[in-house]
């Protein structure tokens, strides 16, 4: 008999519309991708280079299960030089991609019932583990007009004796929308911990971003990260959290029961990352930027609502009421007949309902070819 947690387990909405874009695919249909988070760019040339240095050195063994001491420390030094912020290489625990992060860090907070609220919509997965693990997350409706951003005052409504944590996200998936300063530190005073997913951040266009360490004690605040985003390093599968000290060793015995380490040559790829991809990382924030403002006004002209403009990440989340509203549906409608992939808002939470999510992590040249279909869909429907 399969486990309920494994029969009950939400499926992740965006994949299923990948894979069936792929299937469609493999039958000689040209699809174009809008729907998936995954950045189009290559790897930086530094971030080769310390990959195959590290292999012709036979750096291709188990590390400390906590993450190799010298990237543990670049991330501390990118920390401090980014938000002027400071905590030991002792609080970083490097992990294959953000998601067994998030394991490690709700596995080691919550019991069974304990409360962890979220906004909605938010990352699709945040409630799936969550429930995963027997506790419950608690949505928060975040709204268009308040371009998707959480009111300390709603948060603090849904706190019971049994919250155990705010999860915040800005950069937001999927709206691509930034939390203020103000709000950041207003959510750490309300709730025991706050966990902040900062997979996003260096992908900011007009502002800027904030680290929970700026607002919160380090002994109450979480820290989710990782190299997919910013430096193109998806399939590289290096991630990393920053925990309070009393949690360290928990985590850490997690991490070397069901993981051991991350990858040793990835994490010689993250050390370049941090030390000698800045020039990289500017380019192709400058090619994101090009490509938000045009599919900004595309969108616009085509008949998508969009209140506040994104300013972060690579999402659109458009507003489709006018539509459908029933995103699932209209997202596979558009698959099917116009050819393109995009995500259908209910993914990210039943407050998502009647939007769509469009990513531009594609080139200029398929996305103006993605929303003329989309488009032309439009017109004879």
């Amino acid at each position: 008999m399969i486990a309920k947690r494994a029969g009950e387990i939400a499926p992740f909405i965006v994949m299923e519309v990948l894979e069936r874009a792929r299937a469609m695919e493999r039958q000689g249909i040209d699809v174009i991708h809008l729907e998936v988070g995954e950045p189009d760019f290559d790897v930086s040339p530094a971030v080769k280079s310390a990959i195959c240095g590290a292999l012709d050195r036979g750096c291709t063994h188990y590390t400390h299960s906590l993450g190799d001491a010298d990237l543990r420390e670049a991330i501390c030094e990118h920390y401090q030089k980014t938000y002027g912020v400071s905590f030991s290489p002792e609080q970083v625990v490097v992990t294959s991609g953000t998601s067994p992060a998030m394991m490690l860090i709700f596995s080691a907070l919550l019991e069974e019932e304990d409360e962890v609220i979220i906004p909605d919509p938010g990352y699709a997965c945040y409630p799936n583990f969550i429930r995963f693990l027997g506790a419950r997350p608690v949505s928060v409706p975040v709204y268009e007009r308040d371009g998707f951003e959480f009111r300390a005052a709603a948060v603090e409504e849904r706190i019971s004796p049994r919250t155990r944590a705010a999860l915040i996200n800005s950069p937001s998936n999927p709206t691509g929308n930034l939390l203020s300063g103000s709000t950041m530190r207003s959510i750490a005073g309300l709730t025991p911990y706050v966990i902040s997913d900062e997979i996003y951040h260096g992908l900011v266009y007009e502002g800027r971003e904030h680290s929970i360490l700026e607002f919160a004690d380090q002994d109450q605040a979480f820290v989710l990260n990782g190299f997919s985003k910013l430096y193109a390093m998806t399939g590289l599968r290096l991630g990393y959290l920053i925990a309070p000290e009393e949690f360290v060793r928990p985590i850490q015995k997690m991490q070397q029961n069901f993981f051991i380490c991350a990858s040793s040559l990835a994490q010689r790829a993250g050390i370049a990352a941090l030390r000698e991809c800045s020039e990289d990382v500017a380019r192709m924030k400058q090619i994101y930027n090009t490509r938000r403002r045009f599919m900004i006004r595309r969108l616009r002209e085509i008949g998508f609502g969009i209140t506040v403009e994104p300013t972060g990440a690579f999402y659109v989340f458009a507003n489709a009421k006018h539509l459908s509203m029933d995103s699932y549906n209209l997202a596979f409608d558009i698959l099917e007949r116009a050819h393109v992939g995009v995500t259908p808002g209910v993914d990210f939470g039943p407050n998502g309902e009647g939007y769509l999510r469009f990513s531009y992590a594609n080139s200029l040249e398929n996305i103006a070819a993605g929303l003329d279909r989309i488009e032309m869909y439009l017109e004879k429907r």
